[in-house]
């Protein structure tokens, strides 16, 4: 049986990016759970922090990981999946967990909105201290991590469907 590829990391390193593209190189079906969280909640992630809060979010993001019932498909999740033990589980089940792991730098390089983008973290918290927090997470649940700091979105797709193929191909 060939499992899921779900795609864990930081808000900016290419999950959504590069699922599509390793969907397609791979012929899987693509979803994005935060697309699935607007779609079922008619709401924008930050519309949902803005109107409760970001562990209401991170509520909201599990149970519609929890529904996911899916073959052959690249899951790129949310940022903040790993800090629910029961969707990880889930995940882990029905997918292997590939860890996108971008530094600090990078991520603050690419990413330009961190007040209205949506992310799961307390109001006092800073984007540094949430990086540090979830790179501990990442690590606990990745069944690989994949080092994207000087690979382009093309080559990280191509790394992570060769180490599948070759894993599943026999």
């Amino acid at each position: 049986m060939q499992p899921n590829l779900t795609l864990t990391g930081m808000p900016g390193a290419g999950k959504s990016t590069i699922g599509i593209i390793l969907a397609k190189n791979l012929t899987f079906g693509f979803i994005d759970t935060d697309v699935l969280i607007q779609i079922n909640q008619q709401r924008s992630l930050q519309q949902i922090i803005d109107e409760s809060d970001h562990l209401n979010l991170r509520e909201i993001e599990e149970k519609e990981i929890l529904k996911l019932n899916i073959e052959r498909h690249v899951i790129a999740t949310g940022g903040s999946v790993p800090y629910s033990q029961k969707a990880m589980d889930h995940l882990r089940g029905i997918s292997e967990i590939i860890f996108l792991k971008v530094s600090y730098e990078e991520i603050e390089r690419r990413i330009h909105n961190f007040t209205t983008r949506g992310i799961a973290k307390s109001p006092d918290q800073t984007f540094r201290e949430l990086y540090e927090e979830r790179q501990i997470l990442y690590k606990k649940y990745a069944d690989i991590t994949i080092d994207c700091n000087h690979m382009n979105q093309d080559e990280v797709a191509m790394e992570i469907a060769t180490l599948y193929t070759t894993k599943y191909a026999g």
